[in-house]
C-alpha cells in the first residue's frame, strides 16, 4: 500500500514538473520572439538582415500561394522530405541488423567496425563531390550521402546497446536451453531498442543537416536549396522562413520518434 501511495506521489511530481517545464518553453520562446519583434521595430538592424515578423508572416503566405522559383512550397517540402526519408528508412534497415551482430559476434564487428569509423569523422560534403562523380547531381547522390550520414549513428548506438547488456541474462536463457536465435530475438534486441531509438534521433538530427548542406551545393529545389537561393537575392525573410520551417519540423519528427519509442518501449525505465 505504501508502495503504491509513493508511486501514485512520484507521478504526480512528474506531472507538475512536466507542467511548470512546458511553461517554461513558452516563456522561453515568446522572449526570443519578442526580442525579434522589437529589434525590427527600433530597427538596428537593416530590414533586409532582419525583417520583422510581420513581414516575414506575409511572406510566408505568398510563398503558400505562389511558390518559389515555380515550385510550391509543398514540392519544395516533400523533395527534401522524400530525399530524408528514403535515405533514413535504408539506414534503419542496414545500420541495425549490422550494428546489433557487430555487437553480438566479434568476426562481423572486425569487418564492418573499422569501416565506419574511418568515413564516420569525415565531413559528409568532403566526399560529396565523389557522389556527385559517380552518380550525378540529382536525388540519388544525395540520398547515398544521407544515408552514409545517417547509418553511423544507428551503427554505433546498436553495437553499445549490445556491449551493455547484462550477460547473466544471456547465459541464464542459454542454460534454459534457448538457441542463437531465440537469444538474440528475446533478448538482445528487445534490451536494445531504447538505445536503437536514440541513434536514430541522433541519425535524423545528422541527416537533416547534411540534407540542407547537400541542397545547397547541388539541387534545383528543397528547403535548403530554397534558402540559398535566397540568400543569393538578399531575400532575407524567406531565409528565415525556411530556417523555421527547418526547426518546427525537426521538433515535430523528433516528437514523432520520441511518442513511437515511448509506445514500443514502454518498459523502459520500469524495469
Amino acid at each position: 500500500m505504501d508502495l503504491l501511495k509513493d508511486k501514485q506521489g512520484a507521478n504526480n511530481s512528474e506531472k507538475k514538473k512536466s507542467k511548470t517545464e512546458k511553461k517554461m518553453t513558452v516563456a522561453t520562446w515568446l522572449v526570443i520572439f519578442l526580442a525579434w519583434y522589437v529589434l525590427s521595430r527600433l530597427e538596428i538592424f537593416s530590414a533586409t538582415l532582419v525583417p520583422s515578423p510581420f513581414r516575414v508572416w506575409t511572406a510566408f503566405l505568398g510563398l503558400l500561394n505562389d511558390g518559389y522559383n515555380g515550385i510550391s512550397l509543398w514540392g519544395h517540402l516533400g523533395a527534401s522530405f522524400k530525399r530524408l526519408l528514403v535515405s533514413l528508412i535504408f539506414a534503419i534497415i542496414t545500420a541495425v541488423p549490422l550494428g546489433l551482430l557487430s555487437g553480438y559476434f566479434s568476426k562481423i564487428e572486425a569487418v564492418i567496425d573499422s569501416v565506419v569509423e574511418f568515413y564516420r569523422p569525415l565531413p559528409p560534403l568532403a566526399y560529396y563531390t565523389l557522389l556527385i562523380l559517380w552518380f550525378g547531381i540529382d536525388d540519388t547522390s544525395k540520398e547515398i550521402l544521407l544515408f552514409l550520414a545517417a547509418f553511423a549513428p544507428i551503427y554505433i548506438a546498436c553495437v553499445s546497446a549490445v556491449s551493455k547488456i547484462n550477460r547473466d541474462y544471456i547465459l541464464s536463457a542459454k542454460s534454459l536451453g534457448a538457441n542463437q536465435k531465440n537469444v538474440f530475438f528475446k533478448i538482445v534486441l528487445p534490451a536494445c531498442l531504447p538505445e536503437i531509438f536514440t541513434g536514430v534521433r541522433t541519425a535524423f538530427g545528422v541527416a537533416y543537416t547534411t540534407l540542407v548542406s547537400a541542397e545547397m551545393i547541388a539541387a534545383t529545389s528543397g528547403i535548403g536549396w530554397m534558402v540559398l537561393d535566397a540568400a543569393n537575392f538578399l531575400k532575407s525573410e524567406i531565409i528565415f522562413i525556411g530556417i523555421l520551417i527547418m526547426g518546427i519540423t525537426g521538433i515535430l519528427i523528433n516528437a514523432g520518434l520520441r511518442f513511437l519509442e515511448k509506445k514500443i518501449v514502454f518498459w523502459k525505465g520500469e524495469v
